[in-house]
């Protein structure tokens, strides 16, 4: 059986170049999964993980598809490879393909090209999120405000308070009242006291 694995970071980004790429290798079975490649904690590749047998082939577009943390990546290999005894395919890398090259100089040559792209493919997500930190900063210096606009405390709120702090309603029915979260009223009453 042929596996196909993509996967792409977020909802927004298009998948199509690797589902072409799936449908010209003749895959049989495409998993899919749009989220980040930080780690393997992804449903659809647990799914496929399950699903491969000895002699079955995985393939994947490029190494980073796979994932982008480097350890896990060789982590990963060696239980496709060893553990579960399936073929791997990276499509636009053809030293990584298991399937061929099995004496020791082809294992060898493939180990170290996937160890390289690997490190790359780690060394490029730390850049993805140092540049999002410095953008991120930058915008706050120009004074972007980021996250949902503080809600405006009803007129009723300071009443409602002063009969919670005698004792006379609970938080969760001055939440009710005030038509909030119960989360909400209790800090906005930290608010008011420490603030």
């Amino acid at each position: 059986m042929i596996y196909g694995y993509v996967r792409v970071s977020t909802k927004e980004q298009n998948e199509e170049r690797q589902m072409i790429a799936m449908n010209d290798f003749g895959v049989d079975k495409i998993f899919m999964d749009k989220q980040s490649g930080k780690d393997f904690e992804r449903m659809q590749y647990q799914k496929l993980l399950k699903k491969l047998k000895p002699d079955d082939i995985l393939a994947v577009k490029s190494i980073d598809r796979l994932g982008r943390n480097y350890e896990e990546i060789l982590e990963q290999w060696r239980i496709i490879t060893k553990e579960r005894k399936a073929a791997i395919v990276v499509l636009d890398m053809p030293l990584l393909d298991t399937r061929k090259n099995k004496d020791l100089t082809g294992t060898l040559i493939a180990d170290i090209v996937l160890q390289l792209l690997s490190y790359v493919a780690q060394t490029e997500r730390e850049f993805i999120c140092q540049r999002q930190r410095e953008g991120i900063a930058a915008a706050k210096a120009r004074g972007v405000k980021f996250g949902r606009e503080a809600m405006e405390r009803p007129a009723e709120f300071e009443g409602i308070r002063a009969l919670w702090e005698k004792g006379e309603i609970s938080a969760r029915a001055s939440a009710k009242q005030l038509g909030i979260a119960h989360k909400t009223f209790l800090r906005w009453v930290n608010q008011t006291n420490f603030g």
